[in-house]
């Protein structure tokens, strides 16, 4: 408990499958979730248009800045009508779970186009954190996903900094909290747009580009 607001807790296997019910009744009431990454600690929420809506606004997110996707399927990937590139699927199988994030091309009838960067492709990560795993896939849809700290502000480590900076969000019933203790400290994920006719490094990060030209030689950028 930090004050009047507190987070759920989401460490053990048991925490995990009690928070999921609650978490996934917030979700579908197009509200705001924080949780743990392979990274830092996210804020997301469902990627209905709503839902994308309320994340800009606790974002302070200007417009043509978007967020990322997360999903643990690659039916996810499908239903979106997102397209896994020759290139982009090398670099998945490959990589996918973990911390690289592919920029596809697709999505026009199912994705919101806050969503959609200016390149025109939709940014995906395939998380390989364990609970956020279940969490996703008891979902059965992917979630969006932002670094979770105010402006100005490094992203958080742990719940406690995220219902100190929304607190009264949190009270509000707007963001839930799961609590999964203090993350060590990590690089961002890698990020590859896959859009265009060669796979190219706009966010260099945890892979570096030369294992990823180990999948797909002909990769430009991060030297």
């Amino acid at each position: 408990m930090i004050g009047r607001v507190s987070a759920v807790p989401f460490w053990s296997p048991a925490e995990v499958d009690a928070a999921i019910p609650g978490t996934i009744a917030h979700l579908q009431a197009h509200q705001v979730i924080a949780y743990p990454t392979e990274t830092v600690y996210g804020l997301g929420g469902a990627i209905d248009r709503a839902s994308v809506e309320a994340l800009m606004a606790m974002k302070h997110r200007r417009p043509g800045k978007p967020f990322l996707i997360l999903v643990t399927a690659s039916e996810m990937i499908d239903r979106l009508g997102l397209r896994l590139t020759h290139a982009a699927g090398l670099l998945a199988a490959r990589f996918w779970p973990g911390p690289l994030t592919l920029v596809l091309p697709g999505g026009e009838r199912r994705v919101p186009d806050q969503l959609r960067g200016p390149e025109g492709g939709v940014a995906v990560r395939w998380t390989p954190h364990p609970a956020l795993q279940r969490l996703i896939s008891s979902y059965g849809d992917a979630i969006t996903s932002t670094s979770a700290n105010q402006p100005g502000h490094p992203p958080a480590e742990n719940a406690a900094q995220i219902v100190s900076h929304w607190a009264d969000a949190v009270a509000g019933g707007k963001l839930l909290v799961l609590d999964a203790g203090t993350l060590a400290a990590s690089p961002p994920s890698t990020v590859v747009d896959c859009t265009g006719r060669v796979p190219r490094v706009i966010r260099p990060g945890a892979i570096s580009a030369a294992q990823l030209r180990a999948a797909v030689p002909n990769l430009v950028g991060d030297q």
